[in-house]
């Protein structure tokens, strides 16, 4: 026993206790992972993503790949102002790079000089470096000043790109009601192209500056203190490197996860502002908190989880990208000065080789610092991978919704069979002809598969009036969205005029943001009504048509800004939703 106490010190029981805290805190998060994908009970919201489906979000081929293909988007050309910020980007980083070597550099000599007691070269320094204040805090600024703007304009880019995309057609439509891939598209479309934006220019940043440093650092170091020190240093960046993107795999599906419950979380706080008034008068304000907490506690426990990864990871990096590599550099940066027998100092006095130390030390210790950085940056490069996997997903969506492709969880192929009818999306034939609607044995579904009807035939000739009527759930509303285009055809022949020449009045009236003048004209916006040739006095006569005359001098003028779900009543909504059949002069048919 007595041969086993002289380990028993403060510092060794230190270093076992923390090194079994960590694998405490591993084995727990583990756990926490498997017992969490082991619950099969179904979330309390719309969350309809497939659960077979996952993306992979690691650094690998699939990563870069999807990574280039966003960056041609945010960078579309070769002569762009994002290739300016980021030709700006990259001078200041070699000016700071610079900037740093030079202030070693005098640094190194002020200290020389007090030490030495030499009055005439501490003034001569301290006086440079006064000097050089101005321009050095010059360099920072531009550097912030460029990754600030090169992380908007990415951010521009790229929303733009979307947005045409999501607002194509009835796209962002179907996004919500043929295809269950994406269930929180504004959660993708806001906050994780601004996450993603910043992460990939704090990237390029924080990979560029340490790069450049050891490029700089290796220079001046062999010189110094020959090539075998900067190699060794180059050795272990290789080394922790590989080990530590390893471990550091799990960060990107968590930061995926993260995002998902981030969206549940906005998304149900919309619902309840969205439908508050509904909610009021069923008095369901606890059974909402019940509903809100249990998100919020999914996202918690996820979160919470997550901390506990970070912070196993951040005692491993500190360990390995901090530490070690500091103490790598002082036993590189020590054996010219500790071989008695070398070269290099033979013959130098302690004041020389006090200064030689220092000025080398400190630039391996900057060399050290900038291969940790790099080291540590392959965390931020892994929760990339997270935020690029989402992007990448959205995108791939948008483009399958815009060529007619969508997924979504149909009914059994036992049932279809029982039914004899094979449902393929987008097999039916639309034919665009004025003054007739006519159904020729066209099945009307839903889009997960459920037949209404299984063989409509009919036919409608302008001028006539028509009336559908039948029991919920018999496909009336159905039958307009395929009529509109929404859904699909399954089957059949669909006749009908262009989509441009029907209006559809929705079962839910709309108010559109902007002024009482947008409410009556829209789609459509003032210059369009100019073109057109409908003057205000046109307008006055459509509100007295409805019985809304009132509302022109109540809010304001046409010019009035208001939310108008709220200022106009339930009925002033149902009427102000006729007023576009009038104003549209040029339809062929008004449904």
């Amino acid at each position: 026993m007595a041969a086993f106490s002289k380990y028993l010190t403060v510092r060794n029981s230190s270093l076992a206790g923390a090194a079994f805290l960590l694998l405490c805190l591993l084995h727990k998060r583990r756990r926490a992972l498997g017992l969490h994908g082991k619950k099969n009970g179904k979330p309390p919201l719309r969350n309809n993503e497939k659960e077979g489906k996952k993306e992979r979000a690691v650094v690998d081929k699939v990563f870069f790949s999807r990574l280039t293909r966003i960056l041609k988007i945010m960078v579309p050309r070769t002569f762009c102002k994002e290739t300016g910020y980021l030709i700006l980007i990259a001078v200041m980083l070699v000016s700071r790079t610079y900037c740093d070597v030079w202030m070693i550099q005098n640094g190194t000599l002020i200290e020389s000089g007090i030490i030495g007691r030499s009055r005439k070269d501490f003034k001569k320094y301290l006086f440079n470096f006064i000097a050089a204040m101005p321009l050095i805090s010059l360099v920072n600024n531009f550097l912030k000043f460029g990754l600030n703007e090169l992380k908007l304009c990415f951010r521009v880019r790229l929303t733009k790109y979307l947005y045409e995309e999501y607002l194509q057609t009835f796209t962002y439509y179907k996004m919500g009601n043929l295809d269950n891939r994406i269930a929180n598209p504004d959660q993708l479309l806001t906050q994780d192209v601004e996450k993603f934006c910043n992460s990939v220019v704090d990237l390029y940043s924080n990979l560029s500056k340490p790069f450049l440093d050891i490029v700089l650092y290796i220079f001046k170091l062999t010189s110094a203190i020959g090539a075998q020190g900067p190699a060794s240093m180059m050795a272990y960046l290789l080394v922790s490197g590989l080990f530590l993107t390893r471990i550091r795999r799990p960060i990107g599906k968590m930061t995926i996860t993260e995002q998902k419950l981030e969206g549940e979380y906005r998304y149900v706080n919309s619902r309840l502002i969205t439908n508050s008034e509904e909610i009021a008068f069923y008095n369901g304000n606890k059974r909402e908190k019940q509903t809100i907490h249990s998100v919020f506690r999914k996202l918690v426990e996820h979160l919470h989880n997550f901390i506990l990864f970070r912070f196993s990871m951040g005692f491993i990096d500190s360990i390995i990208a901090k530490y070690f590599a500091t103490v790598v550099g002082y036993v590189v940066v020590s054996r010219p000065f500790l071989d008695l027998s070398h070269p290099r100092h033979l013959k130098s006095s302690h004041s020389e080789l006090l200064e030689d130390y220092y000025q080398s030390g400190r630039m391996l210790l900057r060399m050290s610092q900038a291969l940790g950085r790099i080291v540590l940056a392959g965390r931020e490069m892994t929760r990339l991978a997270g935020f690029t996997a989402r992007i990448t997903e959205l995108m791939q969506v948008l483009k399958d919704l815009n060529q007619g492709k969508y997924e979504r969880t149909m009914v059994s192929q036992q049932e279809k069979g029982a039914q004899g009818i094979p449902l393929i999306p987008g097999v039916g034939e639309i034919i665009n002809a004025d003054n007739i609607i006519k159904f020729d044995h066209v099945p009307l579904a839903t889009p997960n598969g459920d037949i209404l009807i299984r063989d409509l035939n009919f036919e409608v000739r302008s001028g006539a009036n028509v009336l559908i009527c039948g029991p919920n759930g018999c496909g009336k509303s159905s039958l307009f969205r395929v009529l509109g285009e929404l859904w699909p055809l399954f089957g059949g022949r669909l006749t009908k005029p262009e989509r441009g020449k029907l209006f559809y009045v929705p079962q839910r009236p709309y108010m559109t943001l902007g002024t009482l003048r947008d409410q009556v004209i829209y789609p459509d916006g003032r210059e369009d009504q100019r073109k057109k040739g409908i003057s205000d006095l046109v307008l006055k006569e459509y509100l007295d048509n409805v019985q809304l005359g009132h509302i022109l001098e109540r809010e304001g003028g046409w010019d009035s800004v208001q939310d108008w779900m709220d200022v106009l009543s339930g009925g002033e909504k149902q009427r102000m939703a006729v007023i576009p059949i009038l104003y549209e002069l040029n339809i062929n048919l008004i449904l």
